[in-house]
């Protein structure tokens, strides 16, 4: 049996934890586990590939639009396998890039094959077993697969399958209404293919602001069909077609979709059932999540976990993030709890979508005083040259000290005009008066971010609410109105 000072189950975010220790201990002996190509989710099978086939969904979609600005254009052809190549090829590369990188490196001896626990600290690893002193369980996660009457026969995709596909589906039935359906329904009918979306929620994209779902799901309503609080109960393949049979929850009324295809896009579920966590000691949840505490400990002295193992919140950014908080409490002697106070999310669809903190509905539950503030693109001078109708930015604030409880965005650029948000609700004391008092490129659209603060109001949902608006006292010395905007 071999011995090593970590056991590091997962390629991903925690190699972040085992870059920093090599620079330090030059003599740590690694066992590096992963049983699928070398990178993790983010690389191999999720955010980076998506994005980069989004882009080219984002530009089809401008392209469609650009004659409401006077560009008289049409595309001539999609050329989707070379897009799906495009992706694969620049993945591939650094794919194997890592991999040289780790079989190279004297402290790492990567076992690319699936790992279990059989006993305290020991693994299975294909006919071996190893041991190790410290273990850090970045397993991450895999797609949720609903049992469906008919759905195996029929065959699917999901988020990782869909990935190799050459060519285009001519129609594609999405089973799930979150993040990954919205992003692939869009990039799909950007390419031409006909889309229908089944989501079991009410809300189309249940985690966003309800007034941001409604938005969006209006919006991607225009280029394919959706519909929400729709249990699939079963799935018939008829020849070349794929015939989906839902039960809508709420009236109890058939609801059928057809299509060439079907993807699977009904959240995550966890590796534990591989993993066998339970094996040395390490508790999981009724999900099979595994269990941390406030410093990212697993029930078993010495075992760590992080990432979309633990099931709290399933992004690259939060992993990368957690990877540090593992990094202190695992190799020093400086203790840090896990904070997710402000974790940012993005839906890169068109339009964009992006969120940080709290909801409104939920800052009252916890019992915060708010003061909430929206102002849409179409009333700032960009967002009018931009043609922008009914997106907005939506941001909610204690009333005392305006210290930020979230933001939410949807339209242009979201990704990128939450950021200033976000890097204030991590000051000391996260308030927004750095953006009063911050200047503001004019005519730009990070303006439609300094007005949603400037419309501060009381929150709607909020109880005992008299209607009483409290506007930040400085609005209208910084609010210009329309007419003074272009004399700018």
């Amino acid at each position: 049996m071999k011995h090593y000072d970590i056991i590091v189950i997962g390629s991903g975010s925690a190699m972040n934890i085992v870059s920093s220790l090599l620079g330090q201990l030059p003599d740590l002996k690694v066992a590096l586990v992963e049983k699928d190509p070398v990178g993790g989710i983010c690389l191999t099978r999720g955010c980076i590939p998506s994005k980069m086939i989004l882009y080219s969904a984002e530009v089809a979609t401008i392209v469609r639009e650009a004659e409401r600005f006077g560009v008289h254009a049409r595309i001539e052809r999609i050329d989707f396998e070379g897009i799906m190549g495009r992706m694969r090829h620049n993945i591939g590369d650094e794919i194997k890039m890592i991999e040289h990188g780790l079989k190279s490196s004297p402290n790492i001896d990567l076992y690319q094959t699936v790992g279990e626990f059989v006993s305290d600290y020991t693994m299975k690893v294909g006919d071996e077993l190893i041991k190790g002193d410290r273990i850090i369980i970045c397993s991450g996660s895999r797609p949720l697969i609903p049992r469906i009457k008919g759905l195996k026969e029929a065959g699917h995709l999901t988020s990782t399958s869909f990935l190799k596909l050459r060519h285009l589906p001519p129609s594609m039935v999405i089973v799930g209404g979150g993040y990954i359906a919205a992003e692939y329904g869009h990039f799909l009918a950007a390419m031409g293919s006909k889309v229908t979306i089944l989501g079991r929620n009410p809300q189309f994209v249940p985690q966003e602001e309800p007034e941001v779902s409604a938005l969006l799901k209006r919006e991607l309503s225009k280029r394919m069909t959706i519909h929400t609080g729709v249990e699939v109960v079963e799935v018939v393949k008829e020849g070349g077609i794929k015939r989906v049979i839902g039960i809508e929850k709420a009236t109890g009324r058939k609801v059928e979709a057809t299509g060439t295809d079907v993807l699977i896009a009904a959240g995550r579920a966890s590796y534990s059932n591989i993993l066998k966590p339970e094996k040395t000691g390490v508790e999981t949840d009724s999900r099979g999540w595994i269990k941390v505490n406030k410093y990212l400990e697993t029930t078993k002295p010495n075992i760590w976990a992080m990432g979309d193992a633990i099931g709290v919140h399933l992004f690259k950014h939060v992993a990368n993030y957690e990877s540090q908080v593992v990094y202190y409490n695992a190799f020093t002697d400086h203790k840090v709890e896990v904070d997710y106070h402000a974790v940012p999310s993005a839906v890169f669809t068109h339009p964009e979508v992006a969120s940080v903190g709290m909801k409104e509905a939920e800052a009252i539950e916890k019992g915060h005083d708010i003061l909430v503030g929206k102002y849409l693109y179409e009333n700032t001078a960009k967002g009018e040259a931009m043609m922008l109708k009914d997106y907005f930015v939506k941001v909610i604030v204690e009333r005392e000290g305006y210290r930020i409880l979230g933001a939410h965005i949807i339209g242009p650029q979201a990704s990128v005009l939450i950021q200033e948000i976000i890097n204030l609700m991590y000051t000391e004391d996260g308030s927004a008066l750095p953006i009063f008092e911050g200047m503001h490129i004019h005519p730009a659209l990070n303006e439609v971010v300094e007005r949603a603060f400037y419309n501060l109001t009381e929150s709607e949902l909020a109880p005992h609410n008299h209607n009483h608006e409290h506007h930040h006292e400085h609005e209208h010395s910084h609010e210009h109105s329309h007419t003074e905007e272009h004399a700018h």
